[in-house]
């Protein structure tokens, strides 16, 4: 059973065409259990899926990025996060596509989920100075939780904190944040 769930696993991490978040169960007898509809909170994300406009969107990320870069600098200005940083994460996370949604339900520029979204109180995640404003604060919060570290901080918006913080201050193992912080990191190199 457990070689099945890794054969499954493996396949959409290395498939172009993963269609929904992944989370991951480990039961008190050592069973593990992976779905993509969690049905409580004891379930924790192991892949998040970019939105299905990511690839459409990105012949357009120059325009874009334009489009947004004065309410981008004004949210750098305002919560004191480098202005490349925001622009990595909105690249990575969404291609500059306003619109964007992805299966789970993360939306806009930042691709801010609902709780994170009330968490900062954004009202309304598809408008893109509120997205943005709420994706820097938590950016910020996140660099503050993990001393400034841009590895973590990358890695904690994509995985979340909690998975930062249960494997000890460190990237988790998952594939998909590393290739998110490596992502990120030669964006905001550049």
């Amino acid at each position: 059973m457990i070689r099945v769930a890794v054969v499954l696993l493996f396949t959409l991490l290395i498939s172009n065409q993963v269609l929904a978040d992944v989370y991951k169960y480990v039961d008190s007898e050592g069973h593990v259990y992976y779905t993509d509809d969690p049905k409580n909170s004891l379930y924790k994300r192991i892949i998040r899926t970019r939105p299905k406009s990511y690839s459409k969107a990105l012949p357009f990320v120059s325009v874009n990025k334009k489009k947004y870069a004065d309410m981008i600098a004004q949210a750098a200005v305002r919560h004191q996060v480098d202005a490349k940083l925001l622009h990595a994460v909105i690249q990575a996370e969404s291609a500059y596509d306003a619109t964007a949604v992805s299966s789970a339900g993360a939306v806009g520029l930042m691709q801010l989920m609902p709780a994170t979204a009330r968490r900062y109180g954004v009202t309304d995640r598809r408008d893109p100075d509120q997205n943005i404003n709420g994706g820097t604060r938590y950016l910020k919060d996140l660099l503050r939780m993990f001393d400034s570290n841009l590895n973590l901080a990358v890695a904690a918006y994509n995985a979340g904190e909690n998975a930062v913080i249960r494997y000890h201050n460190s990237i988790p193992p998952y594939p998909e944040t590393r290739n998110y912080v490596k992502q990120v990191l030669a964006l905001y190199n550049r």
